[in-house]
């Protein structure tokens, strides 16, 4: 009787008059390769290097965690690895949850997802890439809080409508967007290059300078490697699924690592440490001093570019969630329509779209407060992120038998490593979110509400399935 609410084979919209409808191997190596390192690559690198600098203090220290930050999420890629192979879905990381722990587990996440973490994270970017499009160009008559809002919305609008034209102009557009992302990074080192063996560039002392912690700044590095889990969600579209995931994954990572260090290396040779701990827009000061005036439009551009990669990485991957969702749970059916020619999941990404587009215009009405509550949710995303770690050994408890193309090495260390990482970040975010307030309520309170409404709706979902199936028996007995 539990399982009354959700479906398990059953196939809703265009699966109902083809059997065959739903996603289709059409993505090859290097578009994985190229959707992993832009959702990856974001904004947040423009932004840890100085934060890491001040809270390492040397240079060894600093390029250690950075090092080290490319090896956990390797761990944790080789985990997946496992996961998604053996377990290949649209759903990625809701399917394995449901698998470990069930529907209702999973529903939670996925509702997590959607309503605050995929979408919310889209907004987000949007706002970064208005933000710096409305300083490149002003639009006439508009205040920039407005010309930024603006840019967010039309980000949002031009790149579902390029996704809802078929998933391969969606992989084409990351292939190019990934490759404008990776040539202005490598910009950022040949600016330390250009620079040579000049004194590094003069800045204000810090503010206030914060004691070293490696440990504090351990958890601002892996935030800056965050994302390389969604590749999970295309497992079920990669063509030789079984031996490019492995390989997109781990390259993936070595890409984002060697990118990283190369970046640090050079914010570290043109400004030093204590002008990394000192600067507020580090690759502003940095392109500044190589390249004078000029070096503020190259920055705003190449983030800009990076905001794209990440929205358009992210809009691929966080539809297909919702598209699970649908096929599990008959009362968001419509959600599971699958556009077969196309190779996407249509409605899925309309919502997503709307959502996204509605949280920008909260963005813009409310200032901050959305953002916030974005990145309140933080301990809500590492719970689930442990789970799904939690969940490989499950699996191979419950299904010893199940089909493993590629299996962790060294279990159980390195799985047990990786979910003693997400237990750490898990406590950083509680104890961030415990010291911070949204309005007069304590910030720990949102990641609650936001569970606690997946509660109700499941509720609901549950007692509606119910009272349907008993409706259902009874006119079966009527009949009789």
């Amino acid at each position: 009787m539990s399982q009354l609410p959700y479906l398990t084979t059953k196939k809703t919209g265009p699966a109902e008059a083809g059997k065959t409808a739903g996603p289709q191997r059409m993505i090859g190596l290097r578009e994985t390769i190229a959707l992993i390192v832009g959702v990856v690559v974001g904004a947040g690198i423009f932004k840890a290097p100085s934060v890491v600098a001040g809270m390492t203090g040397t240079p060894a220290s600093m390029f250690g965690a950075w090092a080290l930050g490319g090896l956990m999420s390797l761990i944790g890629a080789l985990c997946y690895a496992e996961l998604a192979t053996a377990y290949s879905h649209a759903g990625g990381e809701y399917h394995f949850l449901r698998r470990a722990f069930g529907p209702s587990v999973s529903f939670l996440y996925g509702w997590a997802r959607f309503s605050v973490i995929a979408t919310g994270s889209i907004a987000l970017l949007a706002f970064v890439f208005g933000d710096y499009m409305s300083q490149l160009l002003p639009l006439p008559g508009l205040a920039q809080q407005h010309a930024s809002a603006m840019y967010a919305a039309l980000s949002i609008v031009l790149l579902s409508w390029l996704n809802l034209r078929g998933l391969k102009a969606g992989t084409f557009a990351q292939t190019w967007l990934t490759a404008a992302e990776v040539c202005g990074l490598l910009l950022i080192v040949a600016a330390a290059l250009f620079l040579g063996d000049s004194e590094p560039a003069a800045l204000p002392a810090a503010a206030s300078a914060q004691p070293p912690s490696f440990g504090l700044a351990m958890v601002f590095v892996l935030l800056t490697y965050g994302g390389w889990n969604e590749a999970a969600y295309i497992s079920a579209e990669i063509k030789n699924f079984r031996r490019d995931m492995v390989k997109a994954l781990v390259l993936s990572i070595l890409v984002i690592t060697l990118l990283y260090l190369l970046v640090i290396w050079a914010c570290w040779r043109g400004l030093g440490m204590a002008g990394m701990a000192a600067s507020d827009a580090i690759a502003a000061d940095l392109l500044a001093a190589a390249f004078g005036p000029v070096g503020s439009s190259l920055v705003s551009l190449l983030v800009a570019i990076s905001a794209l990669t990440s929205i358009n990485a992210t809009m691929i991957v966080g539809a297909r969630t919702s598209y699970a969702l649908g096929r599990d749970w008959h009362a968001l059916r419509r959600l599971s329509l699958w556009d077969e020619t196309r190779g996407t999941p249509a409605n899925a990404m309309q919502v997503q779209c709307l959502v996204a587009l509605l949280l920008v215009l909260a963005g813009a009405w409310t200032g901050s407060g959305f953002r916030a509550m974005v990145e309140f949710t933080a301990p809500v995303f590492w719970t689930f992120f442990l789970l799904s770690g939690l969940s490989l050994f499950v699996l191979r408890l419950r299904e010893p038998g199940t089909e493993r193309p590629f299996k962790v090495p060294l279990f159980p260390l390195l799985p047990a490593l990786f979910c003693v990482t997400c237990g750490y970040m898990l406590w950083a975010s509680l104890s961030y979110v415990y010291s911070q307030s949204l309005g007069s309520l304590n910030a720990a309170w949102v990641g609650v509400a936001v569970l606690a409404l997946g509660l109700i709706i499941l509720a609901c979902m549950r007692l509606r399935s119910r009272h349907a199936f008993t409706q259902t028996e009874a006119t079966k007995g009527e009949q009789s």
